[in-house]
């Protein structure tokens, strides 16, 4: 705004009177050089001068008119000065005169000043022309100009001024009684204040001094001394400067009442607060919005409460003295609440006017935004993939520790927030990048992430061997984040987990048994092609993955009603307690399957069926076979106990008769008599041997034996076995050695079946020994067990046959083949005792058998 000049009540601009001495400077030089006449001759030239165009320069013109022609074209074509100049002093007439060739020389100066006067006629005349068109524009123009002025006063109803070059002011109309002709600023300031009021003198402050200054024409509204409509308008012309007062036209008056009245509409129902000051500060007016901030009851009671604090107003009065607008962000007390506001305050001609806006949601919404936004941060911080935004300037805004640890960079080179190109360079020189044969448009191509509105995806496959997935996100504030995730593992695991569904199926389909995969959702996942097979279905069937009642279905021609796939069922939709499940169905064909149900680990549910038709006709016709066997041995058994309970009767007659013969009850007897008597006698002791172990065996099987159990004298034990093979030993001609160690002493057992089984130990020894040899009989006590050792020097036995030797009816042969039912007396006998027995064979040849007696009383009471 233009500096004013201010006295008692008036203004005036301070650039008037400059302006004034500018253009009278303009008028001095028009006279100087002479105003041209219509012939464009100018009439204040000393001299006369020739008739040329006005628009060549005055050098030119008085080189025209007061110099001869030759010094003139000398001026131009130098070669005429040098052609004279040849020409010597002291030279007569005919010698004077030039030669051809200086002729031609003349000749060729005399065109170029012709040529040269043609041109300087034609821009002589170009000039000339365009100066005339130029001053007849400019006659136009100062004509319109005169035109407006005439109109501009014809329609001031309250007179008009002027002001001239040179600061002459010039009144007429109502403005002649205020205003007096000295373009003195006091006069002038009291006599715009006399003619339209102060009012409208505040008004013209601004437009008044720019009129004056740049000749800017305006045209205000205001009102005069009697509150009455005024319009002011002022225009400038050349050297004029011309400000006229009237009424408003028709309409003029009633559309700014009617704008003032919008304009009051909008101030009073603005959402925001909004005041208008005066000059001095004082609050004129205020909308709703004001007065509720401040909590006011009426328009009174806002005028005396303010809004801003007074550092605040200060302020604001500090920027209006500078010309310039207060625009702050205070905290203020609004409503009974502490409210943060961007405040604006503007000053003008008739004071400040002000506008206020609650911003506290939004700086609460930007801090709440910072927070998250540093949480967010933190967390990104805390990932391993690595992360990495750059923002609107194309620089590294944050990376967290995965990104330096992926790409090997330094947390000072990432510190300085380089750019994105810098980045790539750094990683291109690390061979971190996919290799590119144009890096260039291939860094151009990733740019174009920023001008993306959706994220990008990418891959990246490293030299290294790394494969890295690259998501690129555009973020809200215009730059780019982003993400980088090694899969290297994870894309070597899944080629090892395809490997593996590959190897698994090809295992599956080799296979006999069917194998079905059930989803923990009832859904088919997994078969092979012996369940294809076993159930007639077509890979076609089962390519939709369907639910287990679909398959049910599908198998139910094969299976027919029966209700394993129902438990199959069951199963597989079980959600507590999920246990396996077998069963053996038969299907239409007659065919028998074994089937198995087993849950997995991950839900779901495993099926397998194996085709056991052919093992179940074998095992039936075993267990009819076994059946039969089992009772054939029960008719043997019962057979075998009955005749030899039946034989014993008379067998005993027959041994008793035998031997009363043999004593000479009925009569002497001769000695062959006698011999055959002995033999019958032994062969009755050897069948009542038999019949008592077969009944022993029966007794045993029946789980009737009990043994009669006492203490036992080893030694005498041994000397009673010997005494009861006594004749066996003198028909084989081997003997009998007793052997042990220390005192034996006693031991808890049934000493009669302990006799039996030494005297069936000791026969079958005595059976294979050789003749001269010895049979030893040795018993050793140890701290927990008696055992009993018989030993022969026959010819052994195979390891691989011993447990074949215990079996009844089974003899290892001899001499004197039995029927086979001694060990296996013996360990049935052992195993009441509580003890075992073993054959193996003897150092040095020959066979061991061992029997070892507890000498534990509980083991004792519990065999019995």
């Amino acid at each position: 705004m233009t500096p004013l000049i201010r006295s008692s009540g008036a203004a005036l601009p301070k650039g008037a009177l400059a302006n004034g001495r500018m253009r009278g400077r303009m008028a001095e030089r028009s006279r100087t050089f002479g105003a041209p006449d219509a012939d464009g001759v100018g009439r204040n030239q000393d001299r006369p001068v020739s008739r040329v165009p006005s628009c060549l320069p005055r050098r030119m013109i008085l080189a025209l008119s007061d110099r001869p022609l030759a010094r003139v074209l000398a001026r131009f074509v130098p070669a005429a000065a040098v052609l004279s100049s040849a020409v010597p002093a002291h030279a007569g007439p005919l010698e004077a005169l030039p030669s051809s060739g200086a002729l031609a020389t003349l000749a060729a100066g005399a065109s170029l000043m012709a040529l040269a006067a043609g041109i300087y006629a034609v821009r002589a005349r170009t000039r000339r022309s365009r100066a005339e068109r130029h001053l007849s524009e400019r006659a136009q123009a100062l004509r319109a100009d005169v035109q407006a002025l005439r109109a501009l006063a014809a329609g001031s109803a309250r007179g008009f001024i002027l002001w001239r070059d040179g600061g002459r002011l010039e009144s007429f109309g109502d403005a002649a009684s205020a205003f007096s002709d000295a373009a003195d600023a006091h006069a002038l300031a009291n006599g715009l204040v006399a003619w339209v009021g102060v009012e409208a003198v505040a008004a013209l402050e601004g437009p008044l001094a720019a009129l004056v200054r740049e000749g800017t024409p305006f045209r205000i509204l205001t009102r005069d001394r009697a509150a009455a409509l005024l319009q002011i308008e002022g225009r400038g012309v050349a050297g004029l400067r011309v400000i006229a007062a009237g009424e408003p036209a028709a309409g003029e008056g009633v559309g700014a009442s009617t704008q003032a009245q919008a304009l009051r509409a909008i101030f009073d129902g603005a959402p925001v607060p909004m005041w208008w000051r005066s000059p001095d500060g004082t609050l004129e007016a205020v909308n709703a919005a004001f007065e509720k901030a401040v909590a006011c009851g009426a328009p009174e009671g806002a005028e005396r409460s303010e809004l801003l604090d007074q550092a605040a107003r200060e302020a604001a009065e500090a920027a209006h003295r500078q010309g310039q607008p207060y625009v702050a962000r205070v905290r203020v007390v609004a409503g009974g609440k502490r409210r943060l506001l961007d405040v604006v305050e503007a000053a003008g001609p008739y004071g400040a006017a002000g506008v206020a806006i609650d911003v506290t949601d939004q700086e609460a919404a930007r801090v709440e935004h910072e927070r998250s936004l540093a949480a967010h941060r933190r967390t990104l911080d805390q990932l391993n993939t690595a992360v990495v935004i750059f923002g609107p300037d194309d620089r590294v805004d944050f990376h967290n520790t995965a990104y330096e640890r992926l790409f090997d960079l330094e947390p000072a080179f990432l510190d300085q927030r380089p750019s994105q190109s810098e980045v790539l360079e750094r990683l291109r020189a690390a061979r971190k990048v996919p290799e590119q044969a144009d890096f260039r448009a291939w860094r151009e191509q990733l740019r174009e992430s920023y001008r993306g509105l959706e994220p990008m995806n990418d891959w990246w496959h490293l030299p290294g061997g790394q494969m890295l997935r690259v998501v690129a996100a555009p973020t809200a504030e215009g730059g780019v984040t982003f993400l980088f995730d090694d899969m290297s593992e994870h894309m070597a695991l899944e080629g090892r987990y395809n490997s593996l569904i590959r190897i698994q199926g090809e295992t599956l389909d080799g296979l006999a048994e069917a194998v079905a995969v059930f989803g923990s959702d009832g859904r088919l996942r997994l078969y092979n092609q012996a369940f294809l097979r076993l159930w007639s279905l077509s890979a076609q069937a089962l390519g939709e993955r369907p639910h287990i009642d679909a398959v049910a279905a599908m198998c139910r021609p094969k299976h027919g009603e029966s209700g394993a796939w129902a438990r199959i069922r069951n199963v597989i939709t079980a959600l507590d307690h999920r246990e396996g499940e077998t069963l053996r169905l038969e299907t239409a064909d007659k065919r028998v399957l074994d089937g198995a149900a087993q849950p997995l680990p991950d839900g779901g549910t495993m099926v397998t069926f194996r085709d056991v038709t052919d093992s179940v006709k074998v095992e039936r016709a075993l267990i009819e076979r076994n059946e039969a066997l089992e009772a054939a041995d029960v008719l043997k058994n019962a057979f075998v106990g009955h005749v030899s309970y039946h034989l014993r009767t008379p067998l005993n007659s027959l041994i008793g008769y035998a031997h009363m013969l043999a004593e000479g009850v009925a009569g002497e007897m001769n000695p062959r008599q006698r011999e055959f008597m002995t033999h019958v006698n032994q062969s009755a002791d050897a069948l009542r041997e038999l019949i008592d172990d077969i009944l022993d065996l029966a007794t045993i099987d029946a789980g009737a034996m009990a043994l009669d159990l006492d203490a036992v004298d080893v030694t005498a034990t041994l000397e009673a076995a010997a005494d009861s093979v006594r004749d066996l030993l003198e028909s084989a001609g081997v003997r009998l050695e007793l052997e042990w160690s220390g005192e034996p002493g006693t031991f808890i057992a049934d000493g009669r079946r302990v006799r039996q089984i030494l005297f069936n130990l000791l026969s079958n020894a005595i059976a294979v020994e050789p003749p001269g040899s010895a049979v030893t009989l040795r018993a050793d006590r140890l701290r927990d067990a008696l055992v009993l050792t018989v030993r022969d020097h026959g010819p052994g036995i195979d390891p691989a046959t011993v447990e074949q030797l215990f079996q009844r009816f089974e003899s290892a042969g001899g001499k004197r083949r039995g029927v086979g039912l001694g060990l296996s007396i013996v360990r049935s006998f052992m195993e009441l005792h509580g003890g075992t027995v073993t054959l193996k064979p003897a150092p040095g040849g020959g066979t061991l058998a061992i029997c070892v007696f507890p000498l534990d009383q509980r083991r004792h009471e519990a065999a019995a």
